[in-house]
């Protein structure tokens, strides 16, 4: 195989990996999406069931008993995978972004169709922010995840709370409690995104 023909191959083999690489990056925003759609959903229908049964005392805590430990569980379950859709979203853009530089060095140099793609790691941040995803601390804020993670740590706080005032400890020692729980609930699961993402990403 010559050089000419060598080109061509490689050329054609980007083409098919970057296309793949697309496409799987549309498939993890659309697990994300369903994911994130059934947990927030099933948490509606739970707060609809509340509503039925909040006028009769001797429902209610039997029903947030078993609700509540179900929700958690459902949305740490929701909230760890949509961890690893958003690092994957990442890896699949870093592969992206290695290709159109290739591109841009080999093809278009004297153009600037690509010129935001860079391959040294230093610039690949800056290559991320021109699409909108830059893996910085605070940006993981603004994740499917972390969205997942905020629900997650209000329904442990409230939680937590119910059962603080119902052995009798005092309703304000109760939301003060299930509060602190909350935040630190949280900040757990934003270190959890923050040490994952940057691990892989690294």
């Amino acid at each position: 195989m010559d050089d000419d023909e060598r080109e061509k191959a490689l050329l054609a083999a980007l083409t098919t990996e970057h296309y793949a690489l697309q496409t799987s990056r549309s498939g993890t925003i659309a697990e994300a999406t369903g994911r994130a759609t059934i947990f927030l959903s099933v948490l509606s229908a739970s707060l609809i069931g509340l509503g039925f049964v909040a006028g009769n005392d001797a429902v209610v805590r039997p029903y947030l008993g078993a609700v509540l430990p179900t929700l958690v569980i459902i949305g740490v379950l929701t909230f760890l995978r949509l961890v690893e859709t958003t690092v994957e979203n990442s890896l699949d853009l870093r592969r992206i972004q290695r290709i159109r530089a290739y591109y841009q060095h080999r093809f278009a140099s004297e153009h600037d169709f690509f010129a935001d793609a860079v391959v040294d790691e230093g610039s690949m941040r800056t290559a991320w922010t021109l699409v909108g995803t830059q893996p910085g601390r605070w940006e993981f804020l603004l994740t499917t995840a972390a969205l997942v993670g905020a629900v997650n740590a209000l329904l442990l706080g409230v939680g937590v709370a119910l059962v603080t005032d119902t052995v009798g400890l005092g309703r304000g020692l109760a939301v003060l409690v299930g509060a602190l729980v909350a935040l630190v609930a949280f900040a757990v699961q934003f270190a959890y995104i923050v040490r994952t993402s940057n691990g892989r990403l690294s």
